[in-house]
């Protein structure tokens, strides 16, 4: 193709891609198109290659710790299976589907998958999820529960009635009816991707600018199909992850010699014959596929089960033929059990390489023979492909399983060099399956058959589901790739999907977000500023001052003291504190910054510095007396006490071995302690304000401290300072309950942390406690993963709160 035409359009018209030479792909015996090739040559198109869209479906079925299919029904903490956009099941009540948004990158799409992952397995009670496709130890057939569905149209349901039969659970008693329970019981991930339709447009402009942008959209999208299921065998065999089955599946197909995925094989889950669709274009696919449903072939065109599928986002074929193809289904990725989630990063990153890499390839026809040569060649990879001596059918040409999938491999890592952007290139990881081609003994289903071959069927996979599980424990508060955003705010979005509430981020770096299930929505900013609360009770919260007068006119117990706005007039109060234990701390203030508190005796320089820190950080100050007792924090929500918390200050125990600074670093490992407020608690900071509270005690960093000895690293009990949290939500009395409710009353607060010190934590009101302050954005996090205590779940409680 000349260059100069690469800058004009069809009508002549001046483009406005900038062209640029490119190299050419390796010759291969598949031909990568010239034409498309050289139209990635403008370089705004070929930066566009690698753009998409993308979105990832996981089923597993649950176990028994035994590995026995579990029989319960889908958990309710989930919500209603048919309500919930990222939780909801397949064919069983067994069997557990995890559904992604549409989301602008493979590394997003990962990570929400591995989030919704972690949400489900620690949600389970006594189940794990089992980490292959292939099932566990299964019943009876017809003991295995199908899915229903009937109950979102409600409870009262007249069964005599067709209407108040949902098509879903028809369509899947149908499926048990004719496949048998047991082949649905197999599990999967499918891979759904669309081109960057700026991507498509520009292509568009180049090679077909005659043609519609819906048809071109259509015959690239089945072009890149028929090459896709041409070449299946090439994921089938680097991915294949289920060499073996569990006897209860099917007796004939426990262990198929050589097999690399008994899923994609011939005793995988497959149509009672192999239809011929026809795949010229996307009308002709349509009319085939809905002449053999019509047939009576298929009891619907969903259980045309193909490697790959042409899709929309509204629907069937009669949407195909509305509005055309919005983007590709792959259906064959077995779930590895390798992988916590069932995939990595660098599968993600082939397949994404692979459908590009057939997007290029030069078009050819899909006739009978060449789809029945298709077939077979994913069968026998699936069902042999183990072997190094494996051959691929090539247009009725034996070629050596090795130098094929060389060949489409460089291809592939060609793409990569040439199109995606270089920071992407480090995160492709295409390497790896160099080594997996040259040694077949790397191949996923080597190690795993390996792995079976050593602990049997049930312990390896169980073995790998509790190690898994222990992982997700570690993950439990994060919704991976926005560890940046507030730990709390985290919390709240992963109690809004378990339950099926969609979550949309409308402002990341202030942690506003929108909550909508149905035509209820929320906007929630922190987790804890909601439609709840006024404004200006908010404000009346953040001021001390304000806060002190409501609670006292309320009748409330506060601490006494004065109130000063200039440094020199509270200097000249000083005989009036001295002798006393006092506290002097702004007025508004978080995370215990600028507060000095003096328990023992103290002079006028030191005073002075506590004064001129605390104005530091605000224009008014408090200095009142130390109430003696500790202090808790109590989280109130509407007229309930939801979480009690004790906040110790941050502090290690000796074992008469390590030095402070030793046991300090120990401390800090745990996989709940970070920094920046994006883990439960703060990690234990070795600085100077550590170095003189210890100095007061005739300490350092290397000393050594006796076996059991608990060292104090700071006097204030902020989890922001490393501070530990004890939960007592259960000791707290039900009078003291009642008055933290009552001060959030009086201060027209729906959501906030009362600050109390008491002396008796599970005595009565009178003369046991002081109100220190009410915070009207208070962190939730610390009740959800105290340092010790329950889990209090306070996401959870703010969505009921809500109304969700």
């Amino acid at each position: 193709m000349d260059k100069n035409s690469l800058k004009e359009n069809g009508n002549g018209e001046a483009s406005s891609f900038e062209h640029k030479e490119v190299t050419p792909l390796k010759d291969s015996q598949q031909k990568i198109d010239t034409q498309w090739l050289h139209a990635l040559g403008n370089k705004d198109l070929g930066r566009r290659l690698f753009k998409g869209q993308f979105g990832l479906e996981k089923e597993n079925v649950r176990v028994t710790p035994e590995g026995n299919l579990a029989l319960t029904p889908h958990p309710a903490v989930f919500g209603k299976k048919g309500q919930n956009p990222y939780i909801t099941t397949d064919f069983s009540e067994s069997q557990v589907e995890l559904v992604t948004p549409v989301l602008e990158s493979l590394d997003s799409a990962y990570d929400f998958l591995e989030t919704l992952h972690n949400l489900v397995a620690l949600s389970l009670e006594d189940e794990y999820l089992w980490p292959q496709s292939l099932p566990p130890i299964l019943p009876e057939d017809h003991e295995i529960p199908i899915a229903r569905f009937e109950e979102i149209l409600g409870e009262d349901l007249d069964h005599e009635s067709h209407d108040t039969v949902d098509e879903r659970d028809v369509y899947r008693q149908a499926l048990a009816d004719k496949y048998g329970r047991k082949k649905q019981m197999i599990s999967g991930i499918h891979f759904n991707f669309s081109l960057d339709e700026a991507f498509i447009e520009g292509l568009r402009s180049v090679v077909a600018p005659d043609e519609t942008f819906r048809d071109f959209k259509d015959r690239v999208y089945m072009k890149t199909l028929r090459n896709i299921m041409k070449n299946s065998w090439f994921l089938t065999r680097l991915l294949g992850s289920s060499p073996a089955a569990h006897p209860s599946y099917l007796d004939f197909c426990t262990s198929c010699q050589g097999s690399v995925s008994i899923r994609n094989g011939r005793c995988g889950y497959q149509n009672e014959y192999d239809y011929f669709v026809d795949y010229e274009s996307a009308r002709s696919y349509v009319r085939s596929l809905r002449k053999i449903v019509g047939m009576g072939n298929l009891i619907h065109e969903k259980e045309h089960y193909a490697i790959a599928r042409p899709k929309t986002t509204k629907g069937g074929l009669e949407a195909i033929e509305e509005t055309g193809i919005e983007y590709l289904e792959l259906r064959l990725v077995d779930l590895n059990p390798l992988h916590a989630i069932g995939i990595s990063k660098a599968d993600l990153a082939l397949i994404h390489g692979f459908i590009l890499w057939n997007l290029l390839l030069e078009d050819q026809d899909m006739d009978l023979e060449a789809f029945q040569e298709s077939l077979r060649n994913n069968r026998n990879a699936a069902d042999g492909g183990r072997a190094s001596s494996f051959v691929i059918q090539e247009q009725g040409r034996g070629v050596p399983v090795a130098q094929a999938s060389t060949r489409i491999l460089e291809d592939i890592k060609e793409l990569v060099d040439l199109y995606q952007p270089k920071a992407d290139q480090e995160k492709t990881h295409l390497t790896s399956f160099v080594d997996m081609i040259e040694n077949p003994e790397t191949l996923y289903a080597n190690v795993i058959g390996g792995g079976l071959l050593k602990e049997g069927y049930v312990a390896y996979h169980m073995n790998l589901a509790k190690a898994h599980l222990e992982g997700s424990r570690d993950k439990a508060f994060n919704v991976l790739g926005h560890e940046d955003m507030e730990l709390s705010t985290q919390i709240l979005i992963l109690a809004a999907m378990k339950r099926g509430v969609r979550v949309d981020l409308l402002d990341r770096s202030s942690n506003f977000i929108r909550l909508t299930q149905g035509d209820h929505v929320e906007w929630v900013r922190q987790a804890t500023k909601t439609s709840k609360d006024t404004y200006s009770s908010v404000l009346a919260m953040e001021n001390k001052v304000v806060t002190k007068k409501i609670l006292e006119e309320a009748g409330l117990s506060v601490p006494r003291g004065a109130v000063f706005h200039d440094l020199d007039t509270g200097r000249q109060a000083f005989r009036d504190f001295q002798g006393k234990a006092i506290v002097v701390k702004p007025n508004s203030t978080n995370f215990g910054l600028g507060i000095t508190i003096f328990k023992e005796s103290f002079d006028q320089a030191a005073y002075d510095r506590a004064l001129q820190t605390a104005f530091d950080h605000d224009q008014t100050v408090l200095v009142e007396t130390f109430a003696p007792g500790k202090e808790y924090r109590v989280f109130v929500i509407g007229d309930q006490v939801v979480g009690v918390l004790r906040r110790v200050p941050a502090n290690v125990t000796g074992d008469g071995v390590h030095t402070i600074g030793d046991l300090i670093d120990l401390k800090n490992q745990s996989p709940l302690r970070g920094t920046g407020y994006r883990k439960p608690l703060q990690v234990i900071q070795k600085g100077e304000a550590e170095r003189v509270f210890l100095g007061q005690y005739q300490m350092d960093f290397d000393t050594v401290p006796l076996d059991g000895q608990v060292v104090y690293l700071r006097e204030n009990s902020n989890i922001s300072t490393g501070g530990d949290s004890i939960d007592h939500t259960d000791d707290l009395s039900d009078s003291l309950k009642d008055v933290a409710v009552q001060a959030a009353k009086a201060m027209g607060a729906a959501i906030t942390g009362v600050d109390m010190i008491i002396g008796d934590l599970g005595g009565g009101a009178e003369d046991n406690y002081v109100i220190i302050e009410l915070n009207f954005n208070p962190a939730i996090h610390i009740h959800c993963f105290p340092f010790v205590g329950k889990n209090r779940r306070l996401g959870d409680k703010l969505l009921d709160f809500l109304g969700f």
